[in-house]
């Protein structure tokens, strides 16, 4: 690729970054204003990066990748290398089974997790966060507060992680799991295609 080339692409990027920034905004139900008061930019200066009158720069880049909770990257487009798929390693949590499914550090975090038939005695918890869980298969007890749940293969359950809380087998058979954990006060947002 000709150094001129290459500048066509870099310039044609960064063209692209403010409908990026528009999307991912707009995606977050955040208006011009609310990101403003979270960054420190002015929202004048939003709007032209936002339209492309501005071009875009890393001092505005930065604050706006760890608002939207996204890489670089995916703002300014850069392509994708490497292997998309993630090659999860499980490890040993106690007598669970935990397969992470996310490879980056960040408030949002999922898990697999394999339940053995043993675990059914309640050793209630607390932490900060929001976890979400899907039984994939078998059936999950859990408990959150005063309530005693049983959840079949299909169910789900949400549940702030302050309230004391456990989960294991109802102790006939073994359960697998999906756990989504998120940072304090941060649900996990369901949307329908309809």
């Amino acid at each position: 690729m000709s150094g001129d080339s290459l500048n066509e692409a870099t310039y044609a990027a960064l063209d692209a970054v403010g409908e990026r920034l528009r999307r991912r905004r707009q995606s977050r139900g955040l208006t011009l204003s609310e990101v403003a008061d979270h960054t420190g930019f002015s929202t004048s200066t939003l709007s032209r990066l936002e339209s492309g009158q501005r071009r875009a720069s890393l001092e505005l880049l930065l604050p706006l990748a760890a608002l939207y909770r996204v890489p670089l990257d995916d703002l300014v487009g850069a392509p994708q290398m490497g292997d998309p798929r993630i090659f999860p390693k499980p490890r040993r949590k106690g007598d669970l089974v935990v397969v992470p499914l996310t490879h980056h550090p960040g408030p949002q975090q999922a898990f697999k997790m394999v339940i053995p038939t043993a675990r059914s005695v309640p050793a209630l918890t607390t932490h900060e966060g929001h976890e979400w869980l899907y039984v994939l298969s078998g059936v999950l007890r859990l408990i959150v507060g005063e309530r005693d749940l049983t959840l079949p293969s299909g169910h789900a359950a949400e549940f702030d992680t302050r309230a004391p809380h456990w989960f294991g087998s109802t102790g006939e058979g073994v359960v697998e799991i999906l756990s989504l954990l998120s940072g304090q006060g941060e649900k996990i947002h369901l949307t329908s295609g309809d």
